[in-house]
């Protein structure tokens, strides 16, 4: 990097803040703080949704996959995302908006102390923090790693300067903040991402053209879509993850859901991040295909490769837009996880550890989500220095089997709570199945792990949690039924079709008991 890159990258932080202190206006109570206040337009929910599905573990481990076996990187990872988006249009978005909307909650979570019961909640949310923990922590490493690939300077001050950053503008504007900064990155990473297509198609005539450079021997077996540990389990699974992930599982998407007005702009906003989940990672990908033709990655997961090729292709001044690129998918990631463990605990945890926080007003609750939020970052980064630790081993594996493994037995219970499919299976088969899907995951990455030789596979490590948790609560609840009136009158409040627009903006009221604001609404 020279001055014309540093002056670049500058620029984008500076803009950056400067959003959060102009969005900083828009927030007056933790409605606003959490969910936008209901009136965030579909187009730019959208944007964010998508935004906020990336981080700089997409230039990092990704491009590692991509560099190595090729195209499965996207038969595998964004087409899952992007079709299990399109499902969760129709099932999971317009009920997660009517979380808002009809019960008038800020936490994803906090409809969980009606739909089973306060144990439940609890369990769900102490889990889903400390996962969102390592899940960030694991993408504040990514882009420290590639910050030093460009400017040398030690991992440990990258996640600084990058967690910085991002607490003052999320911690002041909230969920419009989020979203607006969103929706500046994502015009940044599509210029950053058509000048990287543009500067490798120009590179390719010296390898037989865009359509004869296949069959260079660098690129033998690139074609595949199933290849190496990433094959038709793997993907099966990685589906079902998404399905459930992407849909609200890890609950800063569905943050985005519920800030649309009503279920139906919800739809169209699941809608549009699908578009551009199935399409605009093809543009991106497309160089991380041909790095081996163009570069030596020096690290031995290919990880680098990207990074390299970028150094060497492109102009310095496009060079720092390129790499504002990978500062804006990691910073719109975890800004928007911030917010959303930022509701979960100041809604749902809190009343219940203190009477205090029961009593808090508009002001008091404003002050602990934002310092919640605060906390949150300062503990992803603590564990973002760890990474690299033989616990962890490496950014791909904190992602794929840590976050990718253990999400299944989180979202389930909170996903399939909505429907009505399932309104049998009460706390008895929420707590079975969460629980029962942790043991799974620790015994295959670890007891079974160390037995079986050469270690259980990449797929089974993903897919068997999930499986557990999927089965356990559909069977549990069907042989101990625990449906309620009560829980079945809520279940119908977000299985209704109606026109919610009189509810859109409804304001949150606080909770004065420690319980749900969904009590005595159902």
């Amino acid at each position: 990097m020279n001055s014309l890159d540093w002056a670049v990258l500058i620029a984008y932080f500076g803009v950056m803040i400067v959003i959060g202190v102009w969005s900083h206006k828009r927030v007056d109570d933790v409605s606003d703080f959490f969910t936008a206040g209901g009136k965030m337009p579909w187009w730019l929910s959208g944007i964010s949704h998508h935004m906020s599905g990336y981080s700089a573990v997409m230039f990092t481990g990704y491009a590692g996959i991509a560099y190595t076996y090729g195209v499965t990187s996207f038969v595998t990872w964004s087409f899952p995302i992007a079709l299990g988006i399109a499902i969760g249009a129709q099932l999971f978005a317009p009920r997660i908006n009517r979380l808002r909307s009809r019960l008038h909650v800020a936490s994803p979570l906090e409809y969980l102390k009606n739909r089973y019961n306060l144990k439940t909640q609890q369990a769900l949310a102490w889990s889903g923090m400390l996962l969102k923990i390592v899940d960030v922590g694991a993408k504040w490493a990514a882009i420290a790693t590639l910050l030093s690939v460009f400017t040398g300077i030690s991992l440990n001050q990258g996640i600084l300067i990058t967690g910085v950053i991002t607490g003052i503008y999320c911690t002041i504007g909230g969920l419009w903040a989020d979203a607006l900064t969103e929706l500046g990155q994502f015009i940044i990473q599509l210029l950053a991402g058509i000048a990287m297509f543009i500067a490798v198609v120009s590179k390719l005539g010296e390898f037989g053209g865009f359509w004869g450079v296949w069959d260079e021997p660098e690129l033998q077996g690139h074609t595949e879509p199933l290849v190496g540990p990433y094959g038709t389990v793997f993907l099966l699974a990685f589906l079902f993850i998404k399905l459930f992930e992407y849909n609200g599982g890890m609950l800063n998407q569905a943050q985005r859901y519920m800030a649309t007005r009503n279920a139906r702009e919800a739809t169209r906003s699941a809608r549009l991040s699908a578009i551009l989940w199935l399409v605009w990672p093809l543009v991106l990908f497309f160089p991380m295909w041909m790095s081996p033709l163009l570069v030596d990655a020096q690290k031995p997961d290919g990880s680098d490769s990207y990074a390299l090729m970028t150094e060497q292709l492109l102009p310095h001044g496009l060079l720092g837009l390129v790499i504002v690129g990978f500062f804006s998918h990691t910073m719109a990631m975890c800004s928007s996880d911030a917010n959303a463990i930022a509701a979960v605990f100041t809604r749902d945890v809190a009343p219940v550890l203190s009477a205090k926080a029961r009593q808090w007003d508009t002001r008091s609750g404003l002050l602990a989500a934002r310092l919640t939020t605060v906390v949150f970052l300062g503990l992803s980064m603590a564990v973002a220095t760890q990474v690299n630790s033989p616990a962890f081993k490496d950014i791909i594996t904190v992602v794929i089997k840590w976050v990718a493994g253990l999400m299944g037995p989180i979202a389930i219970p909170m996903m399939l709570g909505l429907l009505r499919w399932f309104r049998k299976s009460g706390p008895t088969a929420a707590l079975t199945s969460w629980s029962m899907g942790l043991l799974a995951f620790w015994l295959v990455n670890y007891p079974i792990h160390w037995s079986v030789e050469g270690g259980v596979p990449l797929q089974f490590q993903v897919s068997i949690p999930l499986a557990v948790s999927l089965v356990l609560y559909i069977a549990v609840g069907l042989i101990k039924p625990e449906d309620t009136p009560e829980r079945d009158a809520l279940i119908e409040k977000l299985n209704t079709d109606g026109d919610d627009d009189s509810a859109g903006a409804a304001a949150i009221p606080p909770q004065a008991d420690g319980s749900s604001a969904v009590a005595g609404k159902a």
